[in-house]
C-alpha cells in the first residue's frame, strides 16, 4: 500500500507550526534528562493550564465533578493527568500512557574508588544499551541526594557550558587488538563502565589524594559527602543539548527521545484539548525501559489509586465503578517504534517497517518473534483509530518491530490491556533507538500531537 509523506500536506501556515512545536520539544528534552525533570515539568505546564494537585483535593474532600483538570504525582517519577468529561466515568476514559525514564547508566550506592591517581564512580547500566557507544564522549550527571536529615540536593552538573563533564574512557586502537577480537556486546564489559570523575590530589597527600580533594570540593560546591551517596539516585546522560539535524533542519538529534518524544507530545496534546465529554488522561511513568517494574513503573497500581481517589469523590466510592471505568477506556499506549534505516535494510521487512517524515505510527502488536509478551489490539479497535484519524487528517502508518525472527520489544501497553480495555501502540518513528543520541522526524513529532489530540477528543465514536 502507498505510504504517504507528511511533509506533502505542509502549507506554510502549517509548517511554521511544525518547526514551532520541535522547537518547544528540544526545550523539554533539554530540560527533563531524567524521569524526575519531566515530571518537574509537567506539573508546571499542568499548573499553568489550571490543573489542580489531586493530593490537596483529597485533603480537603473536595468533591469533583466536570470540567474539574487534576493531575498526581507518585515519588516524583510518574505523573497521572486528569480532565473530567461530562459524560458518565463509568463509560470509560480516552488515555494516552508514555514513559519518560530512558536508557542510561546509574551510579552504584558505593561507587567511589581511587587507581593510579584517577578517582572513578562505580556504575550500573540501566536499561537495553549497547556498551560500546557510552565511552569517549561527554557525559553529565543528573539526579538526586537525599541525606539522612531529609534534605534533598538536585545535581545537575555537565550540561551548562561553564560546568565540567565527565567520561568514561575507551582504549586506544594501537593497543587494542585484543579488545576489538571481542564481539560488540563484549567490547566494553559492564563494570568497566566507570565515570572518571577527578585526577587533583590534595597537596602532599601521598594516599588517597585524589580522593580527598574531590571529596572536600563536593562538600564545599554541592553540600553532600561521600556517605550521602548511599541514599543518592544519580544517573550518568549524555552531556549536551538537542540540536536540530540535517541542513533543512528536518529532524531531531538528542538523548532520550525514547520516549519523551511521545511523552511531550502526549502532555501537550492533554493540555491543549478542553471541554470534553469523555473524560481523558495523561500517563507520564517511570521504569518502562527494565520492563515497568517497582512502585513507580506500569506494573504497580498508583494509576488504579489515583483512577479509585477520584470516583470517590465524584460520589462513586466502590470498586466496581473502577473496574467498569478502566475496562470501557481506550488507550494509545504513546510509544517510539523502530525507524527504517537503509544503511541497516537486512534488519527490517520493508512493507511493515515504519518510515520517517511518514506520520505517526500504529503498532497493532509488539513483542517479540511469536508475539510473545505482546499486546494485539484487536480488528474492531484498529478500525476506530484509522476512522479517528482519517476524519481529522492525521497522515498516519503502520508498522512491526523489524524483522519477526530478530527479536522485538514492548510497551506499557499489554499491562493496560490486563483492565480489558482497548490499547494500541502509538509514536513516532527513530533512528539509533537506545544510542546516546537519536534521531526524529519533526514531521513526525507534529503528526503525533495531531494524533492524540483527535484521540482524546474522540468522545462520540463507537468500536
Amino acid at each position: 500500500m502507498e505510504r504517504k509523506y507528511a511533509w506533502h500536506n505542509y502549507d506554510d501556515a502549517t509548517m511554521e507550526k511544525v518547526y514551532a512545536l520541535s522547537d518547544s520539544y528540544r526545550q523539554f528534552l533539554d530540560n527533563g534528562k531524567t524521569e524526575r525533570e519531566c515530571v518537574v515539568q509537567a506539573v508546571e505546564f499542568a499548573e499553568a493550564k489550571g490543573y489542580v494537585n489531586l493530593k490537596d483535593i483529597i485533603k480537603n474532600n473536595t468533591p469533583i465533578k466536570a470540567g474539574d483538570k487534576i493531575y498526581y504525582t507518585y515519588m516524583d517519577k510518574s505523573i497521572a493527568l486528569f480532565n473530567i468529561g461530562t459524560d458518565n466515568i463509568e463509560l470509560g476514559m480516552n488515555i494516552l500512557g508514555a514513559h519518560i525514564d530512558s536508557p542510561r547508566i546509574d551510579v552504584k550506592q558505593n561507587p567511589q574508588y581511587e587507581d593510579s591517581n584517577l578517582l572513578f564512580w562505580d556504575t550500573h547500566y540501566y536499561g537495553g544499551i549497547k556498551k560500546y557507544h557510552w565511552v569517549a564522549m561527554p557525559l553529565a550527571i543528573h539526579g538526586v541526594v537525599v541525606k539522612t536529615d531529609g534534605t534533598r540536593i538536585n545535581i545537575n552538573i555537565g550540561d551548562k557550558e561553564t560546568d565540567p563533564v565527565f567520561c568514561i574512557t575507551d582504549l586506544l586502537p594501537h593497543l587494542g587488538q585484543e579488545q576489538m577480537q571481542k564481539n560488540a556486546a563484549k567490547v566494553i564489559e559492564g563494570e568497566a563502565l566507570d565515570l572518571l570523575i577527578g585526577s587533583r590530589p590534595v597537596k602532599d597527600e601521598e594516599k588517597e589524594g585524589v580522593s580527598k580533594f574531590i571529596n572536600n570540593l563536593l562538600e564545599k560546591e554541592y553540600g553532600f559527602v561521600e556517605r550521602d551517596l548511599l541514599s543518592a539516585e544519580l544517573e550518568i546522560v549524555p552531556a549536551g543539548k538537542a540540536r536540530d539535524m540535517g541542513f533543512d533542519r528536518s529532524m531531531v538529534m538528542a538523548y532520550g527521545q525514547d520516549d519523551r518524544v511521545c511523552a511531550y507530545t502526549s502532555l501537550v496534546a492533554m493540555l491543549e484539548v478542553d471541554n470534553v465529554k469523555r473524560t481523558t488522561c495523561c500517563l507520564l511513568v517511570d521504569k518502562e525501559e527494565i520492563g515497568s517494574v517497582g512502585a513507580t513503573g506500569m506494573q504497580s497500581r498508583f494509576f488504579e489509586n489515583a483512577v479509585a481517589e477520584i470516583l470517590t469523590l465524584m460520589g462513586k466510592p466502590n470498586s466496581v465503578s473502577v473496574r467498569r471505568a478502566l475496562e470501557k477506556s481506550r488507550m494509545l499506549s504513546s510509544d517510539v517504534s523502530a525507524g527504517y534505516d537503509p544503511l541497516y535494510a537486512s534488519a527490517y521487512e520493508k512493507k511493515n517497517a515504519s518510515y520517517l517524515g511518514m506520520g505517526v505510527v500504529f503498532n497493532k502488536f509488539t513483542g517479540s518473534r511469536g508475539k510473545a509478551g505482546s499486546n494485539d489490539a484487536n480488528a474492531e479497535y484498529m478500525g476506530f483509530i484509522r476512522r479517528v484519524m482519517e476524519s481529522n487528517n492525521v497522515t498516519y502508518q503502520t508498522a512491526e518491530l523489524g524483522k519477526v525472527d530478530l527479536g522485538g520489544g514492548g510497551t506499557i501497553a499489554y499491562i493496560m490491556a490486563l483492565y480489558g480495555m482497548n490499547v494500541i501502540d502509538c509514536g513516532v518513528a527513530v533512528l539509533s533507538m537506545h544510542a546516546p543520541w537519536e534521531v526524529t522526524s519533526k514531521a513526525d513529532i507534529y503528526e503525533a500531537k495531531q494524533c492524540y489530540v483527535a484521540f482524546l477528543n474522540a468522545a462520540d465514536e463507537t468500536i
